[in-house]
């Protein structure tokens, strides 16, 4: 069914509403319905507006192309364009120049693999940040990439070989096996084998265009090398190291992509979007990701539902992993009316489907 317009002025996402964990459906099915009380009401006034239909494998996580959407952006799997994106609402030239966002991290070295950890728990300085990236621009700028500060643990390059690389989000591979998400992995079969991922290595993207032997994929596989040495003797991090701090040994890349030079962006709706799901399955803690749906039900639901029972007219977007499903506030009358009555299911029963 496709979205209203013009979009409403209150938009709630809620990203991880429901995971691919098996631990999951046991948390969500312990809830009681007080729980999910304010959030129930608010789909009583509601009708489904848009279905996005993924795959647990995609590089692009179903909360993003749902803000790909709202705001009109192109939304080619791991080639939404957020760091041109963010490169514009800086003030930046909306000129149609390639971008990426560059994230400095730390990967848990294991026997086997490398897990990424979150990199807010690297606590990173801005001078620290900045001496950082000074140290590898050089390395980057051979392949034609110009680094720009933006914050601590979030950094925008600029360069051609972004402009057909897709990339797999932050939120595919945070607490998770990084080998399989990596530029050049190849297709999803090809990553993970026949059928979905198991958990622990978790969802990747199944994009036609992330091919093991790109340019821009060989190109990342000599950086994250080149990098990893550079960092590992660098002074932040003995110095880190001494204070007992996570030390930052890779780098991430998503956000790949370009903006047309006609792009316009979206009349952008009051959009918020909610975190605390997120972070609890990130850590694999289901008693926190219980507690953090009560929270937002006392918080953003009750917020939602005030806004709508005022005569407001609010949107909601359930994400998983796979899919994503909008609600908007339905408009009066008879029909509405009974759909509403007689079509709306449960929140947990519409949380399974996503």
């Amino acid at each position: 069914m496709p979205d209203s317009f013009p979009p409403p002025p209150h938009h709630g996402v809620l990203p991880f509403a429901a995971c691919v964990s098996d631990d999951w459906l046991p948390a969500i099915q312990a809830m009681p319905a007080s729980a999910f009380r304010n959030f129930g009401k608010l789909l009583q006034g509601m009708l489904p507006v848009h279905t996005d239909s993924g795959d647990v494998r995609s590089l692009s996580p179903p909360h993003e192309r749902v803000l790909a959407r709202a705001l009109g952006l192109p939304a080619p799997d791991g080639l939404i364009p957020w760091a041109a994106w963010q490169h514009l609402q800086a003030g930046g030239t909306p000129a149609d120049r390639a971008w990426a966002v560059i994230t400095p991290c730390h990967w848990a070295m294991g026997r086997e693999h490398a897990t990424m950890t979150d990199p807010a728990a690297l606590d990173l300085v801005e001078e620290e940040s900045r001496t950082l990236l000074a140290a590898m621009q050089p390395y980057f700028e051979t392949y034609g990439i110009t680094l720009h500060h933006a914050e601590p643990t979030r950094w925008l390059a600029e360069g051609e070989l972004f402009r057909h690389l897709p990339s797999a989000s932050l939120d595919r591979v945070l607490g998770r096996n990084v080998d399989p998400w990596l530029p050049g992995a190849g297709s999803a079969g090809a990553r993970f084998g026949a059928g979905s991922p198991q958990a622990e290595t978790a969802p990747s993207g199944g994009s036609v265009l992330h091919e093991v032997n790109s340019v821009g994929a060989k190109a990342m596989r000599l950086l994250q090398n080149e990098m990893q040495m550079l960092l590992y003797t660098h002074a932040i991090n003995d110095a880190r190291a001494a204070r007992r701090q996570l030390i930052v040994n890779s780098f991430w890349i998503s956000g790949s992509g370009a903006l047309p030079d006609t792009f316009h962006a979206k009349v952008q709706p009051a959009t918020t979007l909610s975190r605390s799901l997120a972070h609890a399955a990130f850590s694999d803690d289901w008693a926190a990701y219980t507690q953090a749906w009560t929270a937002l039900d006392a918080g953003e639901g009750a917020r939602l539902l005030a806004l709508q029972q005022g005569g407001a007219t609010v949107r909601l977007s359930l994400c998983g992993e796979r899919h994503a499903i909008t609600f908007e506030t339905a408009k009066t009358g008879i029909f509405s009316r009974m759909k509403r009555l007689f079509g709306q299911q449960p929140l947990p029963v519409l949380l399974e489907q996503l």
